[in-house]
């Protein structure tokens, strides 16, 4: 079974954890993961906890910042109990089955936070959705490992659901740096047209419109079309 997602571990803080969080994934046949700037270089207590998986921990990407772990993917989703308008709200199992149905087009990352604060709000700005576990109230906090094996569990119930599809194929989605480009693109075209300005929020207004051509789903092709119609329509009001 092909692992459908890149699982991406931002700023992880124990390497026990860590070791734990490999071993859930070889359970379930999961092997790509990216650590993002871990607080630790001894892998020894990783390696204890990572038992019959050593491999995952000697193979594991390492990236500097989590835009750098995630910037070829189609879809990127972050685990966080917080909610984010213009961010949908996923459960497990629903994340799982539509994680397969994307990865066939491009790759999908599912990224974890750290241990003591879980992700920042910089880090959920670069998730197109979020995805929750709906824990009890009296202890909504799960240890980092258990969080992975838990969504490496529902990723493997939903390969076993998986039958053949006589679908046509889908363009391939644009990666998040050509939205983030497209993002870019936006606010110089609005601010050019003094549809925006800096004391009015204007970062929320960008989001909120490009919420809706995230929610869309634009292939790339779609993307750099519209990058290049929003930079034309800039240059044109500059001048």
């Amino acid at each position: 079974m092909t692992s459908p997602v890149r699982l991406v571990l931002s700023r992880p803080q124990n390497p026990e954890n860590v070791g734990a969080a490999a071993r859930a994934m070889k359970n379930f046949g999961l092997s790509e993961w990216t650590w993002v700037a871990p607080a630790f270089t001894d892998l020894a207590p990783a390696r204890r906890l990572a038992v019959h998986s050593g491999d995952l921990v000697a193979s594991a990407r390492r990236c500097e910042t989590l835009a750098e772990a995630v910037a070829d993917c189609g879809w990127v989703v972050g685990t966080s109990s917080r909610t984010r308008e213009g961010k949908r709200r996923l459960g497990p199992r629903a994340f799982a089955r539509e994680a397969w149905a994307r990865a066939k087009d491009a790759p999908v990352a599912l990224v974890f936070g750290g241990e003591q604060s879980g992700l920042s709000n910089a880090e959920i700005d670069l998730c197109h959705d979020l995805c929750g576990v709906p824990t009890d109230d009296a202890q909504p906090s799960i240890n980092l490992a258990q969080t992975v094996l838990l969504f490496a569990y529902e990723l493997r119930m939903a390969a076993l659901e998986q039958t053949p599809e006589s679908l046509a194929p889908r363009a391939a989605p644009a990666r998040a740096e050509e939205l983030w480009a497209l993002e870019r693109a936006l606010q110089e075209g609005l601010r050019a047209a003094n549809f925006l300005r800096p004391s009015s929020g204007d970062r929320h207004a960008v989001r909120d419109l490009l919420g809706t051509l995230t929610r869309a789903r634009l292939s790339r092709r779609e993307a750099s079309l519209w990058n290049a119609a929003l930079r034309a329509l800039g240059k044109a009001l500059v001048r």
